[in-house]
């Protein structure tokens, strides 16, 4: 009997598991969802508007905390506006029947995170958010919470995207630090400590631009367009300052990493704060970063990370080179058939500092 690999499942074994009932959902998966090392989830047709955000907790399901929190239900048939500030809870279309050595975590897709969106993943019993234990058996609900902008959307739409794992595939720093040796994972010194540190570029050269602060009165934004929105309309530019900025408290901005990072095709790797010790504010780990991101055969040779910064508490002084957040390396189970950027639409391959996909280019 042939022991089934160790580490993230790829998008071929993904393909399977959708065959065979492991991923269920109504209507059918389409094959553009299947992404090199992740799934991407869809929204139902109705959306609960909640008190607060909740967990189900213990032995508890989901539907059955919402007489509990329900304010309304909206029906998104034909498409609704989820209000900045607001909390929504939207069972999902796809649902899990797992084995038990699968287990999988979920995450807000890129454009999702860049929109500040915050999209996290619920399940019957749980106890925590985005996490879905070995084994469940059960539906898929998004928590969505519009925190800068308020949006439009519709059945289907894909805010968050999940991830399969069979075993323990994290790499440890010893191995990363291997791995980093073989084939470079950075475009310059490799920070090792609990994953590859990344640092915020506050001097692009050429020009004092270094990010944008998302505007605290805009209109809605329809995540269905893409290219569509004037980013003058919804963003501040921020300049630095002798390689410095203030974060204000509250304000999101969109920054940039100084590395430039390369995900090996037997990699995957997930973005994590660093330490809440280094200063005030939370970087806002939206994504995983599938194989292949800033791969040469990719398209990629090396692409930055962007940064959703949001300051809590005080004002905060951040400075070029400053360490925000850290990349979890593991290893997937198998090569993926296709990787990011190659073949595949995938918007942000090679990018630099750059606004979600719904608006027009700067400049």
């Amino acid at each position: 009997m042939t022991t089934a690999p160790t580490g993230v499942c790829p998008n071929q074994m993904i393909e399977t598991m959708i065959a065979d009932g492991t991923i269920r959902a109504e209507p059918e998966i389409r094959p553009e969802q299947v992404q090199p090392a992740s799934l991407d989830l869809r929204l139902g047709t109705v959306a609960y508007r909640v008190r607060a955000s909740f967990l189900a907790g213990e032995n508890r399901k989901v539907t059955d905390r919402l007489a509990e929190f329900e304010m309304h239900r909206i029906d998104l048939t034909n498409g609704a506006v989820l209000e900045k500030g607001c909390v929504y809870l939207v069972p999902l279309m796809e649902s899990l029947a797992l084995p038990g050595e699968v287990s999988a975590v979920a995450n807000a897709k890129s454009s999702t995170g860049r929109l500040d969106l915050l999209t996290r993943t619920i399940t019957d019993g749980g106890m925590e958010f985005d996490r879905i234990p070995a084994g469940y058996d059960g539906p898929l609900f998004a928590e969505i919470c519009p925190r800068s902008f308020s949006v439009l959307v519709r059945p289907g739409m894909r805010l968050n995207q999940i991830r399969f794992r069979r075993g323990q595939a994290v790499l440890s720093d010893v191995e990363l630090a291997a791995l980093n040796a073989e084939m470079p994972l950075v475009d310059g010194p490799a920070l090792i400590r609990d994953g590859l540190g990344f640092s915020v570029d506050l001097q692009l050269p050429g020009s004092d631009l270094v990010g944008y602060r998302a505007k605290p009165h805009t209109g809605v934004i329809d995540l269905d367009r893409i290219g569509y929105y004037d980013p003058a309309e919804y963003w501040e530019t921020v300049r630095a300052d002798a390689g410095r900025i203030i974060l204000d408290p509250g304000a999101f901005y969109i920054l940039v990493s100084r590395e430039a990072v390369h995900i090996p095709p037997d990699y995957a790797a997930e973005m994590a704060p660093y330490l809440a010790m280094v200063g005030e504010f939370r970087v806002h780990y939206a994504g995983f970063f599938d194989p292949g991101f800033g791969h040469a055969h990719a398209g990629g040779a090396g692409s930055r990370g962007v940064l959703e910064v949001r300051c809590h508490e005080a004002p905060f002084v951040l400075e070029h080179g400053q360490v925000v957040g850290r990349l979890v390396y593991e290893r997937m189970a198998l090569a993926p058939s296709r990787l990011y950027g190659a073949g595949i639409a995938s918007n942000y391959q090679g990018q630099g500092l750059k606004l979600s996909k719904h608006f027009r280019a700067a400049g």
